[in-house]
């Protein structure tokens, strides 16, 4: 275990914890800026390691980065995303509608316009929903430029059932928008659906998309590959989902056996979905029926 990564993990693992790093510091007895070293991969102590997963509610095992991680809220697990696509050459993803990394900055003006939105209707809870709903948004904007920085190989399977919901309800789907947002968030929808048809038709370098017609996956994985190992993520939060109320848990794991077979599943679900040109039929077709309708 690399120490950069127990400090990543420990960076994570904070902000699940919701707790801010001074109060961390104070009951771990050093100063906010120690807990920043130990963040950044200074040297630190197994009692140190022990205490803060104590403090934390973790297995020390998972601060070390042994066995599997869990995350119950956004902030936490897109801050270890963030981290491990900092690193991937490779990102194979399965589910559940969009690719957020290559998604169009018109989508993230919607998306950022809609979950604000949500957070000024959560009363006495209001500043610390836009708050939240802050961090979450810049840790996904920080996702993007690492990624168009690096521009990792990109492999990501769409089912078509997912996209047909998304023309329908839009980007966002569920939550209790105005009128005029909702019908922006259908407006970002069809124009992301339309990049994905160009991206099939001219299948540029290093991105890769497939559409499934058949099933739509209960939840979508990721498959993030260096060059000396792989990281399964099980994501049950769409990147447009309410940000306080997560309703599920995400897993990470390096354990060979989990990647393997996911990427298993991930391969021979690649072989059986729509590719190119043909793909592309199937999404301008989806777009004629939304438009007609």
């Amino acid at each position: 275990m690399r120490l950069n990564e127990i400090g990543q993990q420990l960076r994570a693992y904070r902000m699940e914890s919701g707790m801010r790093a001074e109060e961390i510091a104070a009951r771990l007895g050093v100063s906010r800026a120690a807990l920043y070293r130990y963040e950044k991969g200074e040297v630190i102590k197994l009692d140190t390691v022990q205490r803060l997963a104590e403090l934390l509610k973790i297995s020390p095992l998972s601060l070390l980065g042994i066995g599997v991680e869990y995350y119950s809220r956004t902030v936490g697990f897109f801050e270890r995303l963030r981290q491990l696509e900092e690193s991937a050459d490779q990102i194979l993803q399965l589910g559940p509608h969009l690719c957020h990394l290559v998604t169009s900055d018109a989508y993230d003006a919607v998306l950022s316009q809609a979950l604000f939105e949500i957070a000024d209707q959560a009363g006495d809870e209001a500043p610390a929903a836009r708050a939240l709903t802050e961090q979450v948004l810049s840790l996904l904007s920080a996702r993007k430029r690492a990624y168009r920085d690096r521009r990792p190989g990109i492999i990501a399977i769409l089912p078509e059932q997912a996209l047909r919901q998304m023309l329908a309800d839009g980007i966002c789907p569920g939550l209790p928008l105005s009128p005029a947002t909702r019908a922006r968030c259908r407006e970002v929808a069809a124009t992301e659906i339309e990049a994905v048809a160009k991206v099939l038709e001219t299948e540029p370098m290093g991105l890769q998309f497939s559409v499934l017609p058949s099933m739509v996956p209960v939840s979508s994985c990721i498959v993030l590959r260096q060059r000396d190992r792989a990281t399964l993520a099980i994501n049950p939060f769409p990147g447009d989902s309410r940000c306080i109320d997560s309703g599920g848990v995400a897993l990470v794991t390096a354990a060979p056996e989990a990647v393997a077979t996911h990427q298993k599943v991930i391969e021979a679900t690649w072989r059986d979905s729509a590719k190119g040109t043909v793909a592309a039929q199937r999404m301008r077709a989806l777009l004629a029926e939304h438009r007609a309708g």
